[in-house]
């Protein structure tokens, strides 16, 4: 779909779980250092290692989570949104409009304890035994500067480019320090910096308590950006997915502070169990859309870094396409299990398998790009 229609130069960084222990998981900080080189990385899927893969992969140590060690390099906010499809019923079916929600990617349960940082320093850990033996002591974080203000700008601007309103939830009463960081950053930087633009627009920002702005979602027709704090936005982006119809029909976006460095992946993660049937040398029905919209946010992006509005088109034409084909009647098979429920699927007549999908997109894909 992608390399017969663009001429692009690739810079590859196996991400595979063999190759990350081989390096010591320096292949996942030189992709990262590249994504800030490059301003555009498109991510694969992968594996995040518990104790039966260390032991299936004779692993070295239980490495830690590369989304988390990339996310903490890069910086920024992920921007998670449903693709829609007509024809895919959503299990909340209010939701006429999609819902864009954007999770700060740092700290948090990956970094926490509740306390403000408002200085660049080195945050530490320190054990000091009951029996006075010399105490132990951890690096956390080297503190480059304080704040997690650049997520407002982010979501900020996602929100005007959308023409939607903003909302920000938090748990600012229990958490007053952490979370009131949060919701005072948020007011100050949107008071001082976009409330005339949102004005003129006819949008506006909100803060709400996470637990009544879960509760407000799923009364909404959507059509909103829901800014979350790092774990929140964690949980409630597959909640969404799921509402929406399928996390095979849901894009990631990690939008870095520079505003110009994005890394864009799927959303769901490496589907095992059908690689296990693929190993095996039986077809599988695996929905590919999610990581073919990767492709398109990342080629997209730079054809507007670059100037290049054929890029651009290129891209949401292939988009489209994507949606097209469903909408058409051809899907796979997670797809036809939201409308007919799975038990009830059968191969051929509701859905096809991976490599037939994705032939159908390819053959719309020749046929409005003219070819």
């Amino acid at each position: 779909l992608i390399l017969p229609n663009v001429d692009v130069e690739l810079k590859y960084f196996d991400l595979g779980l063999p190759y990350r222990d081989q390096t010591d998981d320096q292949v996942t900080i030189d992709s990262a250092l590249a994504t800030n080189k490059y301003n555009v990385a498109v991510k694969c899927a992968t594996i995040t290692p518990d104790e039966a893969r260390v032991e299936e992969f004779k692993l070295k140590k239980m490495w830690k989570s590369p989304n988390g060690t990339i996310r903490n390099i890069l910086g920024g906010t992920v921007f998670r949104e449903p693709i829609l499809c007509k024809n895919i019923p959503r299990l909340v079916p209010g939701w006429t409009k999609a819902i864009t929600i954007g999770r700060h990617a740092f700290g948090d349960q990956y970094r926490a304890t509740d306390f403000v940082i408002d200085q660049p320093g080195k945050f530490k850990i320190v054990f000091a035994p009951a029996d006075g033996s010399k105490q132990k002591e951890w690096e956390v974080y080297d503190f480059k500067a304080g704040g997690c203000g650049l997520g407002m700008y982010n979501t900020d601007e996602y929100a005007m480019r959308k023409r939607w309103p903003l909302y920000m939830s938090t748990k600012n009463t229990i958490l007053k320090a952490y979370d009131g960081r949060f919701k005072d950053i948020f007011q100050d930087i949107f008071e001082r910096t976009y409330k005339s633009e949102f004005d003129k627009l006819k949008i506006w920002y909100e803060h709400r308590l996470i637990d009544d702005m879960v509760a407000q979602v799923l009364k909404s027709s959507g059509g909103f950006v829901w800014a979350c704090k790092n774990y929140d936005g964690d949980v409630q982006s597959d909640i969404l997915a799921q509402g929406f119809g399928s996390l095979g029909l849901m894009t990631s976006v990690l939008v870095c502070p520079d505003g110009k460095t994005i890394e864009a992946e799927a959303a769901h993660g490496t589907v095992t169990r059908h690689y296990r049937e693929h190993q095996r040398g039986k077809p599988t029905s695996t929905n590919p859309i999610a990581s073919i919209f990767a492709w398109t946010k990342g080629l997209e992006h730079r054809g507007k870094l670059d100037g290049n509005p054929d890029l651009m088109k290129f891209s949401q034409t292939l988009e489209q396409v994507c949606v097209a084909t469903v909408e058409n009647g051809v899907m796979t098979k997670d797809l036809a299990g939201c409308i007919h429920g799975l038990a009830n699927c059968k191969l051929n007549e509701h859905y096809v398998n991976t490599s037939d999908f994705l032939d159908a997109i390819k053959t719309y894909l020749d046929k409005a790009l003219g070819k």
